[in-house]
């Protein structure tokens, strides 16, 4: 009697657990299974890369010295070079060719890259855009290789695919030595303004001189390494660069008239500068409080009047770098200020022309400073002796210790918030790429957002460092929701190659951006996420890391398991959409709901053999009528303190915790995308209460789940994301009882009312 009475109450209580799912549904949703580790994506830990996220005993990676003559030709637009190029090979294997990458090839007339998205005819276009579109002949550039040599001046054979040249060694590169060998070359130098390009020059009619953003111009050695083999992906435009460390020693030969700068520290400034100049820069050298201008406003108009035809040879060492880029003008005003971080003195330094005053003057190189400050703060100590923000129109480009920046004043000087807060905030983030991928050196042929997005979360922390009132563009949760709800045909993952996502801002800069503040302000918190982000930013300082070095980092250093994160907001496409499927509340009874009284029926037992029981009956049951006070109906809840003392335990009663009212709330996410549920109780005396539940709550519940709330005081009503802090994108469910929002023609109306 005692197993069959015990029977029937397991079988009551699993009737009232509120399982959501049906008895005869046997499919399997473990490959669903948002909790699932994600062993099956990542790669085995080995000797190279750690299961930590750390580089391995044996890790390696290739170093590539460049010793280069640059001259620019401004009268004909032509880049002319050649380097002497040192490789070593640090790798376990014999390399019996090279991969060196051809970017400028981009441009050649027949560059598959142009024909790579389809084209259709626009009904209404601007006429210059219809004569650059469908008019002019195609600007024919790229690279023209003069020869490659070894150090005994043989050539040796080389095959020009595409964006990709392969060049064969005398003989087959052994593991643990070096390779010396020459590349002479020669391009035509785009108009980056007319033609969309990462470099180039700029063309001002106004005074017939130009500027020149110089990059991509010298081939480079493509990355051989334990993960890719040869990272010779072709450049198709968006997927940027993998590159190797290396020395460099360049010198650059520009118009005796041209201000420039270049990755590296200038190793001649007495003799490519005036007296004058020299002495403003070895003043700028011990000044911190605000920028010297070395080359003022008035000396650059009569420079710009004052054509000169002779040459100068800028002389620049760059030790460690994965990059070389150099801007070069006479229209280039320059200031410069030095930044102490943790007792080194950085140069922070602008070059802009007078088409950009007097925005730059005033902003440019302090927003340097601040980003160097918070990046540091963050990662690790600025390791490079200076970052350069250079203006070029319609710009935002990033270097080894130079970047380009856009940013441009009215004519007459006058600027909105939107260019300034605009130009700010690409100075900070190109700035920030000195960081990530400059120093912490990901493939950003393959991982996009692993510079971008990164560099953009620490964006956001920059900005609001700089202003606390900043309108951050990316970053804060709720402004990713446009993104994330759109239509999924045109959503890829964030673990895709830029060539391959169909809105790349969005995908690679603004989504993980938001996924790492979210992980830091409310799965993480900040102590335990920045020193897990630091730890990963230390352990790969200099070297190549991978997504899986990066995620698998962030665990081991905070003990967080996050695999349901990456997977949710980084292989897949899920969005948030958590929302409240229903609300109840209960009252203690001295009578069983019809529910439980059904099951007491049919199994022919009364409550008395069952007693002491706690009837807890819904207001929404049939049989409860809180209004009806007489007759058959279930009288409205007991007094609590009443049931307590006369059922148990009354001596204790006022150990127990105050409970007067109870509640179950039961929850859904059609987004798919697993969160944490932030929940805020708003009582009926006006007061609120937050609850969050991990993410955790949806292992087993992927569908929905319930909770019990147990409240001293009435519950008026409840609201999920109460802060917009997890990027719900349907605020619509989020409230009990639910709120009509207004539609967003309501929210357009309201907004220009007036």
């Amino acid at each position: 009697m005692k197993i069959k009475f015990f029977s029937i109450i397991l079988f009551i209580a699993y009737f009232l657990s509120g399982q959501t799912k049906e008895s005869n549904n046997t499919e399997s949703k473990f490959n669903d299974n948002k909790f699932k580790q994600l062993y099956e994506e990542f790669s085995s830990p080995n000797n190279f890369r750690t299961a930590s996220g750390a580089p391995g005993p044996d890790y390696y990676q290739q170093k590539v010295d460049y010793n280069m003559e640059i001259e620019l030709n401004e009268e004909n637009d032509i880049l002319y070079g050649k380097s002497i190029i040192t490789y070593h090979n640090n790798s376990p294997d014999d390399l019996e060719y090279l991969w060196v990458q051809l970017d400028q090839n981009i441009r050649k007339n027949n560059s598959p890259s142009l024909e790579k998205n389809p084209s259709s005819i626009s009904e209404l276009k601007q006429i210059e855009s219809f004569v650059d579109d469908l008019l002019l002949k195609p600007f024919d550039g790229g690279f023209n290789i003069d020869y490659v040599k070894d150090s005994n001046g043989k050539n040796l054979k080389q095959v020009v695919n595409n964006t990709m040249m392969l060049v064969h060694p005398s003989s087959p590169i052994k593991s643990g030595d070096k390779y010396i060998f020459s590349i002479k070359w020669n391009y035509s130098i785009n108009n980056h303004v007319k033609k969309r390009g990462r470099s180039g020059y700029e063309y001002f009619s106004e005074d017939g001189n130009k500027s020149y953003v110089i990059a991509q111009f010298f081939p480079r050695l493509a990355v051989y390494n334990d993960v890719e083999g040869w990272q010779n992906h072709q450049f198709w435009g968006n997927g940027e660069f993998a590159l190797n460390f290396g020395d460099y020693k360049v010198n650059i030969t520009v118009p005796a008239d041209h201000i420039l700068e270049a990755t590296g520290e200038l190793q001649n400034p007495k003799e490519v500068l005036t007296k004058v100049e020299f002495n403003r820069y070895k003043k700028a050298l011990n000044t911190q409080d605000e920028p010297v201008l070395i080359v003022n406003q008035e000396e650059v108009v009569m420079k710009e009047k004052n054509i000169s035809n002779k040459k100068k040879t800028w002389k620049f060492i760059a030790k460690n770098v994965r990059d070389f880029a150099f801007a070069s003008s006479r229209k280039f005003i320059w200031d410069m200020m030095i930044v102490p971080i943790n007792g080194k003195n950085i140069v922070a330094s602008s070059l802009y022309p007078k088409e950009g005053n007097p925005l730059w003057e005033e902003y440019s190189t302090k927003v340097v400073a601040q980003t160097l400050k918070t990046f540091s703060k963050y990662t690790f100590d600025y390791p490079y002796p200076k970052a350069v923000s250079v203006h070029a129109k319609n710009q935002g480009m990033e270097y080894p210790m130079i970047c380009w920046n856009y940013g441009r004043p009215e004519k007459d000087g006058s600027y909105s918030d939107r260019v300034k807060y605009g130009m700010i905030s690409v100075i900070i983030h190109e700035i920030g790429h000195n960081f990530f991928p400059m120093i912490v050196n990901s493939d950003e042929r393959q991982w996009g957002w692993m510079d971008e997005g990164i560099d953009t979360f620490l964006q956001y922390l920059t900005e609001k460092e700089f202003d606390p009132e900043y309108p951050s563009r990316r970053g804060p949760a709720n402004r990713i929701i446009p993104y994330m709800s759109g239509n999924q045909k045109y959503i890829a993952p964030i673990m895709s190659n830029p060539e391959n996502v169909f809105q790349l801002g969005p995908n690679a800069y603004a989504k993980p951006a938001t996924a790492l503040n979210i992980l830091r302000e409310t799965i993480m918190g900040n102590e335990l996420f920045d020193f897990a982000f630091k730890t990963f930013s230390k352990r790969w300082m200099f070297k190549h890391p991978t997504p899986e070095d990066f995620f698998r980092t962030m665990e081991d250093a905070s003990a967080v398991d996050l695999d349901w994160f990456w997977r949710g907001w980084f292989y897949s496409t899920d969005y948030v959409d958590i929302g409240i499927k229903n609300f109840k509340r209960f009252y203690i009874s001295s009578e069983p709901g019809k529910k439980v009284k059904d099951i007491f029926d049919g199994y022919g037992i009364t409550k008395n053999e069952l007693s002491p029981l706690v009837f807890m009956v819904s207001e929404d049951e049939e049989s409860f009528n809180p209004d009806l006070k007489d007759g058959n109906p279930i009288e409205k809840s007991l007094p609590l303190k009443k049931f307590i003392d006369e059922n148990f335990l009354n001596e204790e009663f006022n150990k127990l915790k105050p409970s007067n009212y109870f509640y179950e709330v039961e929850f859904e996410k059609p987004g798919g995308l697993v969160m944490p549920v932030i929940l805020e109780l708003t009582y009926v005396d006006g007061s609120k209460k937050i609850i969050k539940y991990p993410a955790e709550i949806w292992r087993k519940n992927d569908d929905s789940f319930k909770k019990v709330l147990v409240s001293e005081k009435e519950i008026k009503n409840l609201t999920i994301d109460p802060n917009e802090e997890t990027a719900d994108i349907n605020l619509s469910n989020n409230n009990w009882p639910k709120i009509e929002l207004p539609s967003d023609f309501e929210k357009f109306k309201s907004k220009i009312k007036g």
